[in-house]
């Protein structure tokens, strides 16, 4: 059975993710430490962190950021 997608995201000072599943579920997801890793750099400046939006059952950024959305709900919360 496959994890549920993303419906809704925030993004907080303190580089976390609030996040509203499909199912009803939110969870928190913390982005810090995946801002030492290449592409991810560019979200430590935070009015570019706050551009995330839902996008095809996951999350990305302008750029093409993105985390697989089963991380996002097993790792979250």
């Amino acid at each position: 059975m496959m994890n549920p997608r993303v419906k809704s995201v925030i993004a907080n000072e303190d580089y976390t993710l609030s996040i509203t599943f499909g199912n009803g579920e939110t969870k928190t997801f913390n982005m810090t430490p995946y801002l030492a890793f290449g592409v991810f750099g560019e979200l430590k400046d935070k009015n570019y962190f706050r551009q995330v939006v839902p996008f095809m059952g996951t999350i990305a950024w302008p750029h093409g950021q993105d985390i697989c959305p089963d991380t996002l709900y097993i790792e979250g919360k």
